[in-house]
């Protein structure tokens, strides 16, 4: 069985985060350069199957995509021209990275702690990925 693996797209980092095999859990992955993404996931996929794609879409609060929807449909269709036997799903992203931010906070996290970008990337992945487990089930 394969994973689930979630992608909040960045143009600086890109926060990572997948399922268990059994696609019940939600776990942060990693923050990757985005420059070396594409590489990164070809490696992962390498040593763990991979059996479904889910991308983070940034939408407006009147639903429209937002500017940065764009860079991550151009990511989107490298990906698919890597993994084509891979299904890729998009996933509203509206409110994660704040979402994120409030998780930190409730957990005690250090403000220093909590500014850390790329912290904030991991957790809006994994907020992403369990949306898409919710909505499939």
């Amino acid at each position: 069985m394969g994973r689930l693996l979630a992608i909040d797209y960045g143009r600086k980092r890109t926060g990572l985060a997948v399922s268990d095999p059994l696609k019940i859990i939600a776990t942060a992955l990693e923050t990757v350069e985005t420059n070396v993404l594409l590489l990164y996931l070809k490696k992962y996929c390498f040593n763990e199957p991979v059996d479904h794609f889910i991308m983070g879409m940034p939408r407006q609060l009147n639903n429209e995509e937002s500017d940065n929807a764009k860079y991550v449909k151009a990511f989107a269709l490298q990906l698919q021209q890597a993994f084509p036997e891979i299904p890729l799903t998009y996933v509203d992203e509206r409110f994660t990275s704040r979402i994120a931010q409030d998780t930190l906070l409730q957990g005690g996290m250090k403000k220093k702690d909590r500014q850390n970008k790329s912290t904030i990337d991991k957790i809006s992945a994994v907020l992403i990925l369990q949306t898409f487990m919710q909505q499939s089930r």
